[in-house]
């Protein structure tokens, strides 16, 4: 009776987004508490609490390796996440590297030098410095390579160790390469 009157409001209100925001109203307490409500089942004893516990754990371990194998970048690394560093994945996974060959070439090296010709042996003895002096520089051309082409196609992001992170993926067997590579040999036109 004695109250002010205010003029009456819509009765749906333009919502206004916030830059940043989520787009959406805050939902109540109550809203939120009855969706995340389950059923309350608790075990009988402790021992059958850590079964249900690893059972889970060991569920999501497999849930974020398969995510990982498939580059979601949800699941990777930090290491691995970004732009900057898919694109480093993507230009090594494209090109075949000798890196990739160094463990078969060094075992085929300790093959040879086991071998009782002399000439196997001195094979053994000078190959392996040449090996890691072809992958060193191997390294070297594609680090250079994956910074130029980082800056080129995100200038605005962190390059900041992709150029040891591409030579380290180089050095790495393709198949057991973690993410699996999203790009098959000689497809440049991806990266």
């Amino acid at each position: 009776m004695f109250k002010r009157r205010t003029p009456e409001a819509p009765a749906n209100p333009p919502q206004v987004v916030k830059p940043g925001g989520k787009g959406r109203p805050t939902p109540k307490r109550s809203e939120a508490e009855k969706r995340r409500r389950q059923p309350i089942t608790a075990p009988s004893s402790r021992k059958e609490a850590y079964k249900k516990v690893r059972a889970r754990q060991a569920d999501e371990r497999v849930k974020a390796r398969a995510g990982m194998a498939r580059g979601e970048e949800k699941y990777l690394l930090k290491r691995d996440k970004g732009p900057v560093r898919r694109l480093a994945r993507n230009y090594v996974d494209a090109r075949r590297t000798f890196g990739s060959y160094l463990m078969y070439a060094l075992f085929a090296i300790v093959i040879l030098s086991l071998l009782p010709i002399p000439a196997a042996r001195l094979l053994g003895l000078f190959a392996p410095p040449v090996v890691l002096l072809i992958v060193l520089a191997e390294g070297v051309f594609l680090s250079r390579g994956v910074k130029k082409l980082a800056a080129e196609r995100h200038p605005g992001e962190d390059t900041r160790g992709v150029g040891l992170y591409a030579a380290m993926r180089a050095m790495q067997i393709r198949r057991l390469r973690m993410p699996a590579p999203a790009v098959s040999l000689g497809e440049k036109d991806k990266v």
